[in-house]
């Protein structure tokens, strides 16, 4: 939780460097697209691979690692003043952040029974939430003094701190701490098992691949909202806009709420059936994106609510999706199970970073941006209808 409380600073902070980079580089909204679209593919590849090596490597190694490099291609993008080497630099930092969620999540299967690990990894999303949080509120901090350059330079410094306690102190399993390990969940696992296998075995599961076409909706909602809510809410005037930054840290903060409820909700009163948790939230996440798109603008104490309430729905399901790795592919394959899920995830995602910037270059408006978040929550919620158990 420690760990993960930084990482976002390492990638969601390009939502509060758009305007400035748009002015200063002549970029179209279709450019912001596809400049998030090349973290989210860098992120998103590097998942499928990553997920594996964790199984193989351990997360101390892999989180250690991946933080170090994205401090390092953070301040990289903030010395260039062309687009492409930026997206290109960018599109790595995808790659380096993508050691760190599969390898963690694995860990938490290894440490967690199946009756408290959604509990476990509601807890760890809350810190992912809270990372959210404490990234808007940092670059909103750094905006109001600085330019846009420094958004990649000042809040990423802290996952530094993030890597190097999780590389010292955390242990992959219970066994590296002197504990035994858990009883096995799935007869059919195979600790020997070769990376060929896993991914075979990961990959034949119906009900997981619906639940990666789910995520991946849902993570089109998700950085939908992260990338593209400060730069409605800025405005063209978003230099004079300190109430519209303000405004945004709703949206985090209702976040890391929704990743607690969801995962203590599904462990409570859905144990045998995840998959409920998920479609109640997005079915709901869907009104929340239409009130989003027709809100009238100078109604602030609407937006607040609006925003805490859609990223409350919009983030509550992540709990469920990664409890569901261990129970669908079996523990043994967490990590490759989460890989690919989150590698379904960003792929989705940097789709729909392209879709939005190409309408709002259609529309002329930004809260077009909502209405294709509307449409992945509904598609996510049904997809998941058909995940029984």
């Amino acid at each position: 939780m420690f760990c993960y409380l930084f990482f976002y600073t390492g990638r969601q902070n390009f939502g509060f460097a758009a305007r400035g980079m748009q002015e200063e580089l002549h970029l179209s909204a279709a450019a912001l697209g596809w400049f998030n679209a090349a973290l989210l593919i860098g992120y998103g590849t590097g998942q499928a691979v990553n997920g594996n090596l964790g199984d193989i490597f351990g997360a101390r190694r892999m989180v250690a690692f991946g933080a170090l490099l994205s401090v390092l291609l953070n301040w990289a993008v903030s010395f260039t003043n062309t687009f492409v080497p930026a997206a290109i630099l960018w599109g790595c930092n995808g790659l380096a952040q993508s050691a760190a969620w599969p390898a963690m999540n694995r860990v938490l299967a290894n440490w967690w029974p199946r009756h408290e690990r959604g509990k476990a990894i509601g807890f760890y999303l809350l810190a992912a939430g809270s990372s959210s949080a404490l990234t808007f509120g940092l670059c909103i901090l750094v905006l109001r003094e600085l330019d846009w350059h420094w958004i990649f330079r000042l809040p990423v410094l802290l996952l530094l701190i993030g890597g190097a306690v999780y590389g010292l102190l955390a242990r992959n399993k219970p066994e590296d701490a002197g504990f035994p390990p858990l009883p096995a969940e799935c007869e059919e696992q195979r600790s020997s098992e070769t990376s060929t296998q896993r991914y075979l075995a990961v990959l034949r599961n119906k009900a997981f691949l619906l639940t990666c076409v789910s995520i991946g909706c849902e993570s089109i909602a998700r950085y939908g909202l992260i990338n593209w809510v400060p730069v409605h809410f800025l405005g063209q005037h978003w230099k004079e806009n300190t109430g519209g930054l303000w405004i945004t840290l709703a949206l985090p903060f209702g976040m890391a709420a929704g990743a607690l409820s969801a995962g203590l909700i599904a462990d409570r009163w859905f144990p045998e059936n995840r998959a409920r948790v998920v479609w109640i939230y997005l079915g709901l996440a869907a009104f929340g994106a239409f009130g989003l798109a027709v809100l009238p603008s100078p109604d602030r104490g609407l937006a607040l609510f609006l925003l805490a309430v859609t990223g409350f729905l919009v983030y509550g399901p992540q709990a469920t999706y990664w409890a569901l790795c261990p129970e669908l592919a079996g523990r043994e394959r967490a990590g490759t199970a989460s890989g690919l899920m989150d590698a379904s995830a960003y792929g989705f995602a940097a789709i729909g970073q392209v879709i939005i910037g190409a309408a709002v270059d259609q529309t002329g408006s930004t809260a077009a941006a909502f209405w294709v978040i509307l449409a992945a929550c509904v598609i996510g919620a049904l997809v998941m209808t058909g995940v029984k158990k």
